[in-house]
């Protein structure tokens, strides 16, 4: 009877522990996102996305505001058309905001940040953020140091 007891308790815990396993790999992979479908979508164009994904977050002051939940290709623009859902208790973000691609982390995981404008009208449904810059990609960077270096030298 007690080993029985014993037993029991250790499949509790590793139940337990599987299930927190679980959590852990969804909120590392963006899959877990369990956010709320009410807020407002707007959209911002960006030359180069780098390694943004659907399901990136979108901060403001270092606070996640909302997600991407669409990237597109644009055929007149030839730029990406990224979507973003902004949660509605954040409603008061002034139309002129920048958007920013950035990495964070050791994983090189991107996302978007806003820096606030001061603009008095606000983003709403449909908006289009006018000020963007696009994602600092490692390869170009060292490209153009060559470059620079190899003019230097001749």
């Amino acid at each position: 009877m007690h080993s029985r007891t014993i037993e029991i308790w250790v499949g509790f815990f590793v139940a337990i522990g599987l299930l927190a396993l679980f959590m852990l790999s969804m909120k590392v992979s963006n899959l877990g996102g369990f956010y709320q479908d009410d807020g407002y979508v707007v959209t911002a164009y960006f030359s180069n996305i780098g390694g943004l994904k659907v399901k990136s977050s979108v901060t403001m002051a270092g606070v996640k505001i909302g997600r991407v939940t669409d990237i597109q290709f644009d055929n007149e623009r030839y730029e990406a058309k990224v979507s973003l859902k902004i949660n509605k208790a954040y409603d008061k973000i002034p139309s002129d905001t920048s958007a920013s691609i950035f990495t964070a982390g050791l994983l090189g995981e991107q996302y978007i940040g806003l820096d606030v404008g001061g603009d008095d009208v606000y983003l709403a449904q449909g908006s289009q953020l006018e000020h963007t810059q696009s994602a600092m990609v490692l390869e170009q960077l060292i490209g153009q140091f060559l470059y620079k270096s190899a003019e230097k030298g001749s």
